[in-house]
């Protein structure tokens, strides 16, 4: 039994993403904020839990290898969109695209690789750069949510928090091209 229950915090998440995403944009200006931050910290917190438990279990499922990553992606995407388009924060949707434009190429080179029996690990930067999204998307609604005005400096320092992030973004799937040239040594 207790080897379905990380697939199952994986679905959980998924279904996270359009309620989160049913809050962000269409939600009362009011209300959008605390909802979305209640909905993107439970789903956060299922990805935290389901990993700690299918390490902890030595579960492992097909399932799970291709939903996780997937669930993830579509939930930090998901408040990239709203970050980027909707006030207070209205990042350059630039970030938003370079963040989408990685990890769809990534998602692909994945299946590339899995199809020729290439495994290619998350390295400390891909880990790094989850980290900082979720902190800054957490951060960000909580700012939005808790805060009566946002200032303009703190629009700017999320702005080039996320600026960052999506630079890490870019250089972390960086292993993934260098996975294409095996032989090659760097200089």
């Amino acid at each position: 039994m207790r080897k379905y229950i990380p697939n199952a915090l994986t679905i959980l998440r998924i279904l996270l993403v359009p309620l989160f995403l049913y809050a962000m944009f269409l939600y009362p200006r009011e209300m959008a904020a605390p909802y979305s931050l209640f909905f993107f910290v439970l789903a956060s917190l299922t990805d935290y839990i389901d990993g700690s438990l299918a390490r902890a279990w030595n579960v492992v499922s097909n399932f799970g290898k291709i939903m996780d990553p997937l669930a993830d992606k579509l939930l930090v995407l998901s408040a990239l969109a709203g970050l980027c388009w909707l006030p207070p924060f209205s990042l350059s949707p630039i970030i938003f695209f370079v963040i989408l434009i990685r990890e769809l190429g990534i998602t692909i080179l994945r299946e590339v690789y899995l199809r020729r029996g290439i495994v290619v690990a998350a390295g400390n930067l891909g880990k790094l750069k989850t980290v900082m999204q979720m902190a800054g998307i957490i951060f960000a609604l909580a700012c939005w949510t808790f805060l009566p005005r946002i200032s303009s400096g703190l629009k700017l320092g999320v702005s080039l928090w996320f600026w960052l992030v999506a630079c890490i973004t870019v250089i972390s799937g960086l292993n993934y091209i260098k996975a294409m040239f095996p032989g090659r040594k760097d200089a």
